[in-house]
């Protein structure tokens, strides 16, 4: 599902809103880190939880500055992108990383659309840039990983075909006589 994040005409709007993306994404980053396998996976997603707690203490006063009340939790999709990374965890590794691939995914095109816009002070614009830089570094890991258990189940089933033996030769035979 498509986020609307980043289409909000009020500025104030659109802030409080990426904070609770960054929210939503904390939480999902918790669940993540909570039931992955792979420990360089593990510590990577802590970075990347660490950076989203930065956009939130990032974004907070830029909301209290536009004279609003910055959202202080996840809104209701936490349970969307929460619960794909608890569901994907019943299968493994790589259904995690594509569960925060597809959340990653939302991040990344709110935070897009967010920079585009014209009538951002230049220094709510420097914050957002950033912010959006750190969103591309997650997804661009995230689909490094994907990559690779992609590459490694390729190898895997040319190594795990079984050799087919060729019929014995009658000079490979073992004599009856």
């Amino acid at each position: 599902m498509a986020t609307m994040v980043g289409t909000q005409k009020d500025l104030a709007d659109l802030l409080n809103s990426l904070l609770a993306l960054d929210y939503d994404a904390i939480d999902a980053y918790e669940a993540a880190i909570d039931r992955i396998d792979d420990d360089g996976d593990k510590a990577q997603l802590e970075e990347f939880k660490g950076d989203h707690e930065r956009h939130v203490c990032a974004l907070h006063p830029l909301v209290v500055e536009l004279g609003e009340k910055p959202v202080e939790k996840a809104d209701i999709k936490r349970v969307l992108t929460k619960g794909k990374v608890v569901l994907a965890s019943l299968v493994g590794d790589r259904m995690i990383l594509l569960a925060m691939k597809m959340n990653e995914d939302d991040t990344n095109l709110a935070y897009d659309r967010a920079v585009q816009r014209a009538d951002l002070p230049a220094h709510i614009h420097e914050v957002l840039v950033q912010n959006r830089d750190d969103e591309r570094r997650h997804l661009a890991y995230i689909l490094g990983r994907l990559e690779d258990y992609e590459v490694g189940e390729k190898e895997s089933a040319v190594t795990s075909t079984p050799a087919i033996e060729p019929p014995p030769t009658s000079q490979s035979a073992p004599s009856t006589r």
